[in-house]
């Protein structure tokens, strides 16, 4: 994760509790590196943060700071993170939980939602993906509001809202996940600019996938299959400088 991802992670309209207050975060994680990383890009949301580097650190703090969400990897040194969040649970706290794990197999993901999580990233990640999952999950919890009066972006006949997290075009639903989000979020805000796969590789995703451009590639083609199939076509490849969005 580039440091400049921490600019770009939070240009959304801003959540904060009903009464005015930020939202509260405890990130747990045993490497510091990321534990900063992830802070920056929530404290530039606005968000107050809290870290923890062990499960029982991590259970001391939630019960004091009564975090509003946590993002919470499954690899810690001392207790796990299914424990630390079966105790959460026990304590008769509901709060959202993101998983943040190295693991990418199925059984680990059915053995962290069905422990309660409630959303599951695989490292490497990008801080925006994290920022966007985090934002959905605690409005769903119905203990956010944004600042924004008009969260929806449109472009011709295509409408992204920002806050509930919901596409379409000519007001037919459009499924997209979170990835697929982020990079029709990055179009639609720069509307008829070229945009080169190194921008949105910084962007989008990880310094982890530097160099690799065939992943936006595979990205902007199931855009394709989704946002403009049997449509007039929205997005255009640039050849040899990148992708734009535009209307015909």
């Amino acid at each position: 994760m580039s440091t400049r991802e921490t600019d770009h992670a939070a240009r959304g309209p801003r959540l904060h509790k009903a009464d005015g207050s930020p939202i509260r975060v405890l990130v747990v994680d045993d490497e510091p590196t990321l534990t900063d990383l992830l802070s920056m890009a929530l404290r530039y949301e606005g968000w107050e943060v809290r870290t923890a580097g062990e499960g029982r650190q991590a259970l001391t703090i939630a019960r004091e700071f009564r975090p509003d969400a946590i993002v919470l990897d499954i690899m810690l040194p001392d207790i796990d993170g299914l424990q630390v969040l079966q105790r959460v649970r026990a304590d008769g706290y509901e709060t959202p939980v993101l998983f943040l794990t190295a693991k990418d197999s199925l059984d680990d993901r059915i053995a962290g939602l069905t422990a309660g999580g409630d959303d599951y990233v695989t490292k490497p990640f990008s801080l925006e993906e994290v920022v966007a999952r985090l934002r959905g999950l605690i409005r769903r919890s119905t203990l956010a509001v944004s600042d924004s009066t008009d969260p929806r972006i449109s472009v011709g006949d295509l409408t992204l809202d920002e806050d509930s997290y919901e596409v379409s075009r000519a007001g037919v639903p459009i499924e997209l996940t979170a990835t697929e989000f982020e990079l029709l979020r990055f179009l639609m805000r720069n509307p008829r600019r070229v945009l080169s796969k190194a921008q949105i590789l910084d962007r989008v995703w990880s310094y982890d996938f530097g160099g690799k451009s065939s992943v936006v590639e595979i990205y902007i083609s199931y855009l394709r299959k989704k946002v403009d199939a049997g449509r007039e076509p929205m997005i255009h490849t640039v050849r040899g400088a990148g992708y734009m969005l535009k209307t015909a």
